[in-house]
Parts: C-alpha cells; sequence; structure tokens
C-alpha cells in the first residue's frame, strides 16, 4: 500500500498540471482566433448565427441614419449662433442684400 504522504502531493501535483494545461490550451485558442468550447463540444464564443448578422445590419442602419441626423443639427446649431452672436445691424444689411436692389 502506498502511504498518505507520497499519494496527497503526487495528486496535487497532477491536479495542478491539469489545470495548467486547460490554461494554456485556452489560451492557445484565444490566440489563434479558434472558437471557444464548453464541456459539450459547443462554441461558447463567438456566435454567430443569422439573427446576430440581422441585427448588425439594423444596428448599422440605425447609427447611420443618426450620424447624419446629428450633421443636420450641427449645421442649424451653427446658423442659430450666428444669428444670436450677429449684431442686429448685420443682420438687416444681410436681409436686405438677399431682398435684391429697391424697387
Amino acid at each position: 500500500m502506498v502511504p498518505v504522504e507520497v499519494l496527497a502531493p503526487a495528486a496535487v501535483i497532477v491536479g495542478s498540471l491539469g489545470v495548467a494545461g486547460w490554461v494554456f490550451t485556452t489560451w492557445l485558442r484565444i490566440r489563434h482566433g479558434y472558437p471557444l468550447e464548453n464541456s459539450w463540444g459547443k462554441a461558447v464564443y463567438p456566435q454567430k448565427n443569422e439573427e446576430l448578422v440581422e441585427r448588425i445590419k439594423l444596428i448599422s442602419q440605425e447609427n447611420a441614419q443618426l450620424r447624419a441626423e446629428i450633421g443636420s443639427m450641427k449645421d442649424r446649431l451653427a446658423v442659430v449662433e450666428r444669428i444670436v452672436t450677429d449684431e442686429s445691424h448685420q443682420l438687416n444689411r444681410e436681409i436686405e442684400r438677399l431682398r435684391g436692389p429697391a424697387n
């Protein structure tokens, strides 16, 4: 029979090597872009399915629309700032210039 004093440290070493090996293989998979798997061999990350791809497309379209809206709002804000900071006589002069020569 093997004494417990010999068996316990050997079990700790074997267990530690197993955990270290698992961590190392997971690191290698992440580093090289392989999908991670759960205990049943099913891919955990990245999950790519039709619904996810469609959702990304919709979010990208919404993002583009919001960016366009923000651009137009910036333009309008610039006009409002110019009107507010302009002195009244300059604004009147510009309005009269746009009306054209007096008839």
